[in-house]
């Protein structure tokens, strides 16, 4: 089989090569997938420039954490899934349910990576894809989808319908969480840098937009001169809290994702103000993302491709997902 690699110590996803492996078969407890489809998330160019958690790649590994396929073969005593089945990895792949098990995650150098052919994973690391999409939809959801997901509807404050939500910029996250908090009657607020993105934003049902290059105070601005919302989905971190705190209806909650800006230090005593909270968010188990793929296929939904490249395009996904062009999720296709 080939698999795009990144080698020991690599520092940008410009060292991408393709490598000829064995073709690898599951032992028990096993599931073998021939991926279809993967897409790219923000964590995946920290892991590439060797920035994640753990550093830099101690041996070459096969990146990314979301893709979709069909089961090929399982392994003895494998119960939930036989050949044929259309499923898509699980990101963490030991946490099925309850309180999180943080633990190697799928493409971080420690655990498998969906960029390959073929990918052996264990059977709690495997879901099936909600019925309505194909591969390059599903392959969507195990990072970014089940993130969104785990943002609006789980914890203690789950949206209900009437909510606000406030979502920040155009990747991945942002735009489910916007077409999840739409479909349960949510009203939904964005920001975006770009005059022309936010156009599409508001094509896609958002009822307020916001350019925090024109706004630069755009938190306050949502808190008192749009009424403030219940729920913000914080993609930024530290260095955007601080405005997302202000922009909190009363009893509301700063879903704290926080990786694109993480640097800065917000004073939390904004959440004082309006009996706020903040809790953090690290993707979620499989039993969310069963959840999310059931209110997938009950509402809907379609994951917003922005670009979609083939196999040896890789590097190309990559550029494209990271440039300014970036528009929700960028899509790599097996044949």
């Amino acid at each position: 089989m080939r698999a795009w690699m990144l080698p020991a110590g690599s520092d940008g996803f410009d060292k991408l090569y393709v490598e000829t492996l064995p073709d690898p078969t599951p032992g028990p407890g096993e599931v073998l997938i021939q991926v279809h489809a993967c897409s790219i998330n923000y964590r995946d160019f920290a892991v590439a420039a060797g920035k994640y958690f753990g550093g830099a790649l101690k041996a070459p590994a096969v990146p990314l954490s979301d893709g979709a396929g069909q089961v090929v073969a399982v392994g003895e005593g494998v119960t939930q899934f036989k050949e044929g089945d259309r499923v898509q990895g699980s990101f963490f792949m030991n946490w099925v349910d309850g309180p999180p098990r943080m633990s190697a995650a799928l493409g971080d150098g420690f655990a498998p990576g969906m960029l390959a052919e073929l990918v052996v994973l264990p059977e709690s690391g495997v879901v099936p894809m909600a019925e309505s999409l194909d591969y390059a939809e599903a392959a969507c959801l195990p990072c970014a989808g089940v993130t969104a997901w785990n943002a609006l509807y789980e914890g203690p404050r789950a949206l209900v319908p009437g909510n606000r939500v406030l979502v920040l910029g155009s990747g991945g996250v942002s735009m489910l969480a916007l077409q999840l908090a739409r479909a349960g009657g949510c009203e939904v607020i964005a920001t975006s840098s770009s005059h022309q993105k936010l156009e599409r934003i508001r094509d896609l049902g958002a009822a307020h937009t916001v350019n925090y290059k024109t706004i630069p105070d755009w938190g306050r601005f949502v808190g008192q001169e749009l009424g403030g919302v219940d729920k913000v989905v914080e993609v930024g971190g530290a260095g955007t809290a601080e405005q997302s705190m202000a922009a909190l209806r009363t009893q509301g909650e700063v879903a704290l994702i926080g990786v694109l800006s993480p640097e800065g230090g917000p004073n939390p005593r904004g959440l004082m103000m309006t009996a706020g909270s903040m809790r953090g968010i690290f993707v979620g188990s499989a039993a969310m993302a069963r959840r999310l793929n059931a209110a997938v296929d009950a509402n809907g939904i379609k994951p917003l491709i922005g670009a979609r490249f083939g196999f040896e395009q890789a590097r190309d996904a990559y550029a494209h997902a990271w440039g300014p062009e970036s528009f929700a999720k960028t899509v790599i296709e097996l044949a």
